[in-house]
């Protein structure tokens, strides 16, 4: 990630020495000294390409440093299972994962919500080519399907639960991202395929233009915001006040998001009700996969 450091006061002749020896690396940001401070990590989970997470996140990272003094690196995975396992080895301070994912990382790795998106509810979709015929659940019985991963909450387990639930016969191919889900149906490769309303929104116009949403699930408790059990609380209290002290405006907008809100672990109560089971999400753990946190 690309930090930003707002010199506070001059640098004196001794610092500036210092520097230039590399005896030490000095830098002031809101009074504090950055060779002695940490720097927390945010795990993004990969619903798109590294590269268009990073245009996204960076930005409100910048931002969460000016607003409060500390230093964040962004960091994703390679695709969701490795993202899964990440979050199983306490790979990330702070992580945006799926409500699925925080639940059950709550429970093994001892993560703790502090945050997620203002005015929403997580709603799977499922999307087909602009010109296809598809209209209706059923139009989809027997056929194979394109789903990120088996634990992508909305864009996989609720589309499938619900699909099942109306009888449709299906198989399920997963493709690793939304992305892809999204470009494999553009190019017929699936009829169909699932994702969710905001990473549908931000793709380039000239997929999105390709494709058509044509069925979107009930809606339940967003990704979440969580901080892992070695992050301080006074340090999450504070990145959590910042959070949900941020206006709209373009950095949220970036992401598609209006605002958050304060969340505590009860708040995902309402996926716990599924009484999902491991064969339904399949979800990575530590070893499994190898956790590239950077």
């Amino acid at each position: 990630m690309r930090h930003h450091f707002t010199l506070s006061k001059p640098l004196n002749s001794l610092r500036i020495c210092a520097l230039l020896l590399g005896a030490s690396a000095v830098f002031f940001s809101g009074g504090r000294t950055a060779a002695a401070e940490k720097v927390y990590s945010l795990g993004v989970v990969p619903q798109q390409s590294a590269t268009r997470l990073a245009q996204i996140w960076i930005p409100f990272l910048d931002r969460l440093e000016r607003e409060t003094g500390y230093k964040f690196k962004f960091a994703t995975a390679k695709d969701i299972p490795t993202f899964e396992a990440c979050l199983s080895d306490q790979a990330y301070d702070f992580a945006y994962m799926n409500p699925y994912h925080y639940t059950v990382v709550h429970e093994t790795a001892g993560y703790e919500a502090f945050a997620h998106q203002a005015d929403k509810k997580l709603k799977g979709i499922l999307v087909t080519r602009s010109d296809s015929s598809v209209a209706a659940l059923e139009d989809l019985d027997g056929y194979t399907l394109a789903f990120p991963s088996p634990a992508a909450f909305g864009a996989s387990v609720v589309p499938r639960a619900e699909l099942s639930a109306a009888g449709v016969s299906f198989e399920a191919a997963y493709v690793k991202s939304h992305d892809s889900v999204y470009r494999a149906v553009a190019l017929g490769v699936f009829p169909a395929g699932g994702g969710v309303l905001r990473t549908f929104g931000n793709l380039p116009e000239d997929l999105k233009s390709q494709l058509r949403v044509f069925y979107r699930t009930e809606g339940y408790t967003p990704h979440a915001f969580a901080a892992a059990p070695a992050v301080p609380a006074d340090v999450r209290e504070t990145v959590a006040a910042a959070m949900t002290g941020l206006a709209d405006d373009a950095v949220l907008g970036a992401l598609g998001m209006s605002g958050f809100v304060p969340a505590g672990d009860a708040a995902w109560d309402d996926v716990r009700a599924l009484n999902l089971t491991a064969g339904q999400t399949e979800i990575a753990s530590a070893g499994e996969e190898t956790c590239h946190s950077n």
